[in-house]
């Protein structure tokens, strides 16, 4: 069974696949302030569909996709 859209390996596309999460470290874009500056960006997309959770602030935000 599949769940949810499928990655086209491109990034741009595939972080707003719903059920995943997106981190991206490196150099913040100029018109947000950031303070960041390093030479170097690596984006991370993990499908959580699953197995996985993220917890913010000691609460649970998503598990398994949902």
């Amino acid at each position: 069974m599949k769940i949810g859209a499928e990655a086209t390996r491109n990034i741009l596309y595939d972080e707003k696949i719903g059920g995943t999460i997106h981190i991206a470290l490196g150099r913040s874009y100029p018109e947000s302030d950031g303070l960041n500056v390093f030479a170097l960006t690596r984006d991370m997309i993990c499908d959580l569909h699953r197995q996985g959770e993220v917890w913010v602030d000691g609460e649970l935000f998503l598990k398994h996709g949902q």
